[in-house]
C-alpha cells in the first residue's frame, strides 16, 4: 500500500527531531552542562526515550510495494524469449555472411594470398626503412665532410696569415741586419775621422809647444 506524501513528510520530521534530541542529550552529557534541572544525564535519558518512541512508531510503517521495473525496461519481462530470438538472428546473420563471402569468391586461398601480399608488403616496408636509414647516414656523412672542408679552409687561411707574418718578420730581420751593418760602417768611419782629428790636434799641440 503506497503511503501518502503528508504521512512520509510527518515521519521524516519525527525522525529528524528525535535524532536532534539524542544529539543534544549526548552533548549535555559529554560537556557536563546543566540548565536548571536539565543535567547531562536527564537530557541524555530524554533523548534516548524519544528515539525509542520514534523507532517504535516506525515499526508500524507498512512496507512499500516493490516496483515493477519491467514496465520501465520491457526487456526484463522475457529474457528467455529474447535470448532465443537473438540466437535465431545470429544464425541468420551468419548464413547471410557466408552467402556474401561465397558470392564474392572469398575463400581460404584468397585469404592466404592476401596474407602473403601483406608479408611481402611488410618486407618491402622494412627494405624502405633500411634504405631510409642508409640515406640518412649518407646525409650525415656529407654534412660532416662539409664541416671538415670548412674547418680545413679556415686552417689554410690561418696558415696563410702565419706565412705572411713570417715573411714580414724575415724582411724586418734583414732590414735590421742591413741597418746594423750600415751603422757599423758609419761607426768605423767615425772612428777613423776621430783618429785623424786626434792626429791633427796632436800636431797642432806639438807646433804650439815648440814655439
Amino acid at each position: 500500500m503506497a503511503q501518502s506524501k503528508a504521512y512520509k513528510k510527518g515521519m521524516n520530521f519525527v525522525y529528524g527531531m528525535g535524532a536532534a534530541i539524542v544529539i543534544i542529550g549526548a552533548l549535555f552529557k559529554i560537556q557536563h552542562l546543566e540548565y536548571g534541572i536539565l543535567t547531562g544525564g536527564v537530557m541524555l535519558t530524554i533523548g534516548l526515550v524519544v528515539e525509542a518512541i520514534v523507532f517504535a512508531i516506525s515499526a508500524f510503517d507498512a512496507p512499500e510495494d516493490d516496483l515493477d521495473w519491467s514496465k520501465v525496461y520491457p526487456e526484463l519481462a522475457g529474457e528467455e524469449g529474447t535470448s532465443e530470438k537473438e540466437q535465431g538472428a545470429d544464425g541468420l546473420l551468419s548464413q547471410k555472411l557466408d552467402t556474401l563471402l561465397a558470392e564474392a569468391n572469398i575463400d581460404s586461398k584468397l585469404m592466404e594470398s592476401l596474407g602473403t601480399s601483406m608479408k611481402n608488403f611488410q618486407g618491402a616496408a622494412e627494405g624502405l626503412s633500411a634504405a631510409s636509414e642508409s640515406i640518412s647516414a649518407t646525409n650525415k656523412y656529407n654534412e660532416q665532410m662539409s664541416m671538415a672542408a670548412i674547418q680545413m679552409e679556415s686552417l689554410n687561411g690561418l696558415y696563410k696569415v702565419q706565412m705572411e707574418s713570417a715573411g714580414k718578420q724575415t724582411a724586418l730581420n734583414e732590414a735590421v741586419v742591413e741597418n746594423t751593418e750600415k751603422l757599423k760602417e758609419q761607426m768605423d768611419s767615425l772612428a777613423k775621422n776621430l783618429s785623424s782629428l786626434n792626429g791633427v790636434y796632436g800636431g797642432m799641440l806639438s807646433a804650439m809647444s815648440n814655439k
